[in-house]
């Protein structure tokens, strides 16, 4: 039965492409998981399928996607893997989010829109550092950028949490003008002299995303490579391209959930004459998960049609963001959860994927907004006169 979320022709085409790819993502992803190995493979084939230019303009060679339809790309990939998705949600993200706030020149954007069109290079920021933790809490970049004699910068820094970089053609740093204390965005390409990556990513989830550490040793670029001043507040506007982060775990969610299913309808214990499909506490648990996936995945295409449709109210919408992704990562905590609960200590083998997919959900709960930044959020607009 189609998914009652496609609507257009545009969609259900990209929805066949993703199904075609699904088998084989699924088949690599316990191997990238264990060994903590970059998806290559699978970028390969989303390169080739189109969907590096998901967001970029159809003006410079894009598919110039909306949210609603970036979630629905974000969320299926989700269900075959869940690092690969959540590596390529920052890539085309980060274009989404240049293309609504044009914050960068026109000419330096169309440039590297095409170049994604046309050669299929991808690009993230890199702005977490070990001293600032994430830019959402405001802290400044210690990465330097020296202004040169004859022109351009020297940048000097480290950066963490730098998710597709083993794959990644350009880096967007953050870093700090020294002469004049501004936040600068600097683009820097991946052949530049003194830029290295270290490779400390071992976590518990999302190991295949290689958020390793990027290390800039007095790496110069030129001037036209710094492409945007942060202005203060930055990253605290509504900012609805950050929703691949709870779609990526809702689609993990629904790989758990039809694992579930397809496990109790076939897994039959000697004590009963029937699969446990027909146990009743199965079967409640069961219709819990739809309960929790269809509260959390209407919320959050409705609050993705909203920020399509209507424009002009973008800045009202930063209440329902932050809910969306708070409801929607814990909520797919929960789904995971339950899941297990009904394969039983089959789920804890690591011959099936119920564990990764526990690990992996467990990360959206650490991915931007936090919990508690929603709660302030929320709170401040219920009590404006005591923010």
């Amino acid at each position: 039965m189609q998914d009652l979320f496609f609507h257009t022709d545009g969609q259900l085409k990209r929805n066949e492409k993703l199904e075609a790819l699904l088998p084989a993502f699924k088949e690599r992803a316990d191997e990238y998981d264990r060994n903590a190995r970059f998806p290559f493979d699978n970028f390969g084939d989303l390169k080739e399928a189109g969907f590096f230019s998901l967001t970029v303009p159809e003006q410079y060679g894009g598919q110039g996607a909306g949210l609603y339809d970036y979630l629905l790309v974000q969320e299926k990939i989700a269900e075959g893997d869940a690092a690969t998705a959540l590596s390529l949600g920052w890539h085309n993200g980060l274009v989404m989010q240049l293309r609504d706030t044009g914050k960068w020149e026109s000419d330096t954007f169309e440039a590297m829109c095409r170049e994604i069109a046309e050669k299929g290079v991808l690009m993230n920021s890199a702005a977490t550092e070990p001293a600032t933790g994430s830019p959402a809490r405001g802290g400044k970049p210690e990465t330097t950028a020296v202004r040169l004699p004859g022109g351009g910068f020297e940048i000097t820094g480290k950066k963490t949490f730098t998710s597709l970089a083993p794959i990644l053609d350009y880096f967007i740093v953050t870093a700090t003008v020294e002469e004049t204390g501004e936040t600068g965005e600097f683009k820097i390409p991946r052949d530049s002299e003194g830029l290295s990556i270290e490779e400390t990513w071992d976590t518990l989830g999302m190991r295949a995303t290689r958020s390793d550490d990027l290390i800039l040793d007095r790496v110069k670029i030129g001037e036209a490579d710094w492409v945007a001043k942060r202005q203060p507040g930055h990253g605290r506007g509504p900012q609805g391209w950050l929703l691949h982060i709870p779609a990526c775990y809702l689609g993990t969610a629904k790989a758990a959930r039809n694992d579930a299913v397809a496990f109790a309808e076939t897994y039959q214990p000697n004590s009963l004459d029937h699969p446990i499909s027909q146990v009743p506490e199965v079967r409640r648990k069961t219709a819990e998960m739809d309960l929790k996936l269809m509260q959390a995945r209407h919320f959050m295409y409705h609050v993705a049609k909203l920020w399509d449709d209507y424009p002009d109210r973008r800045s009202e919408l930063g209440g329902e963001l932050a809910a969306v992704k708070t409801t929607a990562t814990n909520l797919a905590v929960e789904v995971v959860d339950l899941a297990m609960r009904i394969v039983g200590g089959q789920s804890l083998m690591k011959s099936r994927p119920f564990e990764r997919y526990y690990r992996d959900v467990r990360a959206g709960l650490h991915n931007p907004p936090s919990d508690d930044i929603t709660v302030n959020v929320l709170a401040s607009k219920a009590f404006p006169k005591n923010k």
